[in-house]
């Protein structure tokens, strides 16, 4: 739908809106900015949020939203039949964060009217890539077909927040107005730490989060290693965190083992013991973050910490942690090896061909990724300096 089509849907006032965001708890995170933007068109409307069990820890305490509702990420028949009778036709507005066949089919079931974003977009424009672009297109037809409006996935250029935000571009008789003041991440609401973490914090500490979803956007032991070793001698305690998966646990475990022991005496590894919003607490009382690309790290950027995050496969213009009280619809540029917006300072290795978007040097989930391999310490430690500094 064109820009200048969209006025006539301009004075629409929903009364409930679902938000549908079907996949991470890190797609979670990012659509609050949306949810805060549609609080602003339709402050006396009422807000639902339809997820994955389990995901949807980062909307703990979110002001705006006054029912969540829980699914299977792969439900049985009769909880689809069960849940299909408690959406149906319930809302004015269904609002499909995320491009999957599933989550158009919970919109058009619950809601009269939907906006959506739509994927299948290509990376090149080489003969396969021309053949799934054309099938992304078939398989999007009626996608377009049942929306009013929907926004273009794009993996390069456009910033996921950009991507959610553009979804109220039809509601709005200038669509810019969208980007044209400070836009934030909204965290969970905080929970106490467990004592056992409290009590082990002694001195200003840093948060590292070494985990993320897939093998292919770790950074190797041996510069967390180095790392963590000259945060220590710097008079610094560190607390390894981690989801309680198992991959996750162990990681931090071989970390852990290759500290010396004067080093590991002061560094806290707190794998899968605490939850979102207690790990939301001990982001916001920590002097600093380092991660990967990860849901933790666009958490900690939410909870304005000073954020260090490295980069290999993804492009920071897509997925970049936003830092909070942006103007504008791009904080990030493609490629660079040191950038810093607000809180957030993105590293990325060398090599012209990052970022690739693919799944690691393989292009699959295990593969190892050379341009964080070769992502050096001593690149981090600067990048502490002068965040510190500030």
């Amino acid at each position: 739908m064109g820009i200048s089509n969209m006025s006539s849907f301009s004075k629409l006032k929903p009364k409930k809106v679902l938000f549908i965001a079907t996949r991470q708890i890190g797609d979670v995170l990012v659509t609050t900015p949306l949810i805060s933007k549609a609080r602003t068109l339709w402050p006396d409307a009422e807000f639902h949020f339809l997820g994955y069990r389990g995901k949807l820890d980062m909307l703990h305490g979110n002001p705006d939203i006054s029912e969540i509702i829980e699914t299977s990420d792969r439900p049985s028949f009769g909880e689809y039949l069960s849940l299909f009778i408690r959406l149906f036709q319930r809302y004015d507005l269904a609002i499909i964060t995320q491009p999957s066949d599933r989550a158009y089919i919970y919109g058009l079931v619950s809601a009269f009217s939907r906006v959506g974003v739509l994927g299948g977009h290509p990376q090149g424009i080489d003969v396969k890539e021309v053949s799934k672009r054309s099938k992304a297109e078939k398989q999007n037809a009626w996608k377009k077909f049942v929306c009013m409006h929907t926004v273009d996935v794009d993996y390069f250029k456009q910033h996921v927040i950009a991507e959610k935000l553009r979804l109220l571009e039809v509601f709005f008789r200038n669509p810019h107005e969208i980007f044209d003041e400070p836009i934030s991440v909204t965290p969970p609401a905080g929970e106490p730490l467990t004592p056992s973490i409290a009590g082990e914090i002694t001195q200003p500490y840093v948060v590292i989060h070494p985990g993320p979803l897939t093998a292919y956007k770790r950074w190797p032991l041996a510069h967390w290693q180095t790392l963590i070793t000259w945060l220590v001698e710097r008079g610094y305690q560190v607390i390894l965190s981690a989801s309680p998966a198992k991959q996750d646990v162990q990681l931090n475990h071989d970390i852990f083992s290759l500290l010396d022991d004067e080093t590991r005496a002061k560094v806290i590894n707190a794998a899968g013991t605490l939850s979102i919003p207690q790990a939301g607490s001990l982001l916001r009382g920590a002097i600093l973050y380092i991660g990967v690309d990860t849901s933790i790290t666009h958490l900690a950027a939410a909870c304005n910490t000073p954020t260090i995050t490295l980069f290999g496969a993804t492009p920071p213009t897509n997925f970049g942690p936003w830092p909070n009280g942006f103007i504008g619809s791009q904080p990030y540029q493609l490629r660079a090896r040191t950038q810093t917006v607000g809180n957030v300072t993105i590293l990325q290795g060398p090599g012209e061909c990052v970022p690739c978007r693919k799944a690691g040097c393989l292009d699959r989930a295990d593969s190892y990724s050379e341009c964080l391999d070769l992502l050096e310490p001593t690149q981090v430690i600067v990048a502490i300096e002068q965040t510190l500094q500030k």
